[in-house]
């Protein structure tokens, strides 16, 4: 595939596969969600949010590319903080303005097993995959603006509660293009075998689906059955 096609070919994995169409995000930009199921959203999405520096430091450690290097561990700092306050430090400024406590947040006990599954899957597969494939499994931010932005319009019109947390996803909209467009281009750039693009391909959907399968636990403990989940240890909204 020329570099057009391959970009054209993706598209057409994050139009079927993105986890924009999940039920639980179509019910959370509907504003159907309750503040409890928001509540369990955002603790729980705090874990994969958290283990987004490891990731991007595992990938640095494969690489002996310099200027990889250099543009990658932009993304550590975006997320971890420098001078500044980073993504991780909003995220918990969301939880705080979710109602949930911080430290109860950061420790990670009342996730979701299936989210845990999830998030530990995708540091496996980036741990274990070849350096243009763990690259490769960042592409989904290809599509993460739009939903971004769509999501920002949502959580303002329909949980005002939340307006004092949102300064996450005001980042994430100039982020997430810039970081998108470089993995795009070494991809592209270094996927020049039909096995290797798909590879690409691959490392994409196999991303999407970890993502879907995150928003499959909320759906499934939260929200379907309208009752609280079994585990004794999960959070369990108080409404």
């Amino acid at each position: 595939m020329s570099k057009t096609e391959l970009r054209q070919r993706l598209q057409q994995v994050g139009e079927a596969m993105y986890h924009h169409k999940h039920p639980f995000h179509l019910q959370m930009h509907a504003g159907q969600l309750t503040r409890g199921q928001m509540q369990a959203w955002v603790l729980n999405r705090y874990y994969y949010q958290s283990r987004i520096p490891i990731k991007d430091a595992i990938i640095l450690s494969k690489s002996e590319d310099v200027a990889l290097r250099r543009a990658w561990r932009k993304r550590i700092i975006d997320h971890d903080g420098d001078t500044g306050v980073g993504g991780i430090e909003k995220w918990l400024q969301l939880a705080e303005a979710a109602g949930l406590d911080r430290n109860y947040v950061i420790s990670t006990h009342a996730i979701l097993p299936g989210v845990r599954y999830a998030v530990d899957a995708y540091i496996d597969l980036v741990t274990n995959s070849t350096l243009l494939e763990a690259v490769s499994s960042s592409l989904t931010e290809l599509f993460a603006g739009q939903l971004i932005a769509l999501r920002m319009d949502a959580l303002a019109k329909h949980y005002p509660w939340l307006q004092n947390g949102l300064a996450y996803f005001h980042g994430r909209l100039t982020q997430a293009p810039e970081d998108a467009a470089f993995a795009f281009d070494y991809a592209a750039e270094h996927a020049d075998t039909p096995h290797l693009q798909s590879l690409v391909v691959r490392s994409l959907e196999r991303k999407c689906a970890l993502l879907w399968a995150q928003l499959d636990a909320l759906q499934y403990c939260y929200v379907e059955p309208g009752s609280l989940p079994p585990q004794p240890d999960v959070f369990r909204p108080e409404e």
